[in-house]
């Protein structure tokens, strides 16, 4: 005859057996010297954020133009519902307009006003560094991408800055959209 087992005991066990072969514990995401974050190129510049920063990475959605906005406000998107402003940030950076492709993907990144999305023209993913790969952010730091790189990180000989979105956000030239 084959013994019951408490419910309870089942699950409690399961859970000790699956803790004891899990690969990284959550104390080692949160490890001293460690940033984590997402992982994008703008331009030539390979480029970094918070997490929180970034609320959500989206398809590029269709665009409407704005009449009257400056030439690196694109215009407004539908995202589930919502009518988000889309920002070419390399136009915005740099003067000079992204080259938009059919694997597009945006950021949404909260404003104190609303979201808004921002271009990016190639999604990496999460990445993460440790305080010896931190070096002086030279290059992906230069001309108005200095105002919101606050450090950089040198991996596998590639400069990765990393990008204040929300800072960005506050800036007022940013937030004012109008030509």
């Amino acid at each position: 005859m084959t013994q019951r087992r408490d419910p309870f005991a089942m699950l409690l066990d399961f859970e000790q057996r699956s803790l004891a072969h899990v690969a990284g514990l959550p104390e080692q995401f949160d490890a001293p010297g460690l940033w984590r974050g997402i992982g994008y190129r703008v331009g030539e510049r390979r480029l970094a954020s918070a997490f929180d920063d970034v609320l959500e990475i989206v398809p590029m959605p269709p665009v409407t133009p704005v009449p009257g906005a400056q030439a690196w406000m694109l215009g407004v998107g539908n995202v589930r519902g919502n009518l988000l402003p889309i920002v070419d940030l390399k136009q915005f950076l740099e003067g000079e307009r992204t080259v938009l492709h059919e694997t597009q993907r945006v950021l949404i990144v909260r404003q104190p006003d609303g979201d808004v999305a921002v271009t990016i023209d190639e999604l990496f993913g999460q990445r993460s560094f440790h305080d010896e790969q931190q070096v002086e952010p030279d290059v992906v730091g230069e001309g108005r991408y200095g105002h919101f790189v606050e450090r950089a990180y040198r991996l596998a000989d590639q400069t990765w800055g990393v990008f204040s979105l929300g800072r960005l956000a506050r800036t007022p030239e940013f937030r004012q959209a109008a030509a």
